[in-house]
């Protein structure tokens, strides 16, 4: 296993309530590294933070990683099969029902 691939597991393992549901699944292209990552639907909201600051952190230092190993590091969080979000948090959140996590990524970088 890779020292991204690693650290990545380490950290996810320690914030999440099901350690046993992470799957790291690493590829390599003429991009760099793309680490996709999967975690029980239950601590989703872990891995993504408050406002996706948790998931953004995990990113940069990722980065710095793949820095250390000349590599470009990228993060894909897969959302969950069954997944929902919590319907009573709609009232105070941006965000509609059925954005993707991918949606709020892309809106947290400004795309």
């Amino acid at each position: 296993m890779e020292r991204d691939q690693q650290f990545l597991e380490y950290v996810v393992k320690a914030l999440v309530d099901n350690p046993d549901d992470v799957k790291i699944k690493r590829t390599v292209d003429e991009m760099g590294v793309l680490l996709t990552l999967a975690v029980n639907k239950d601590d989703m909201g872990k891995v993504i933070g408050r406002s996706g600051q948790t998931a953004k952190a995990i990113r940069t230092v990722l980065r710095v990683v793949g820095m250390k190993n000349d590599a470009r590091v990228n993060l894909k969080i897969e959302e969950p099969e069954g997944g929902e979000r919590d319907a009573s948090a709609s009232s105070d959140q941006p965000y509609e029902r059925d954005t993707t996590v991918d949606d709020v990524i892309k809106d947290l970088k400004g795309e």
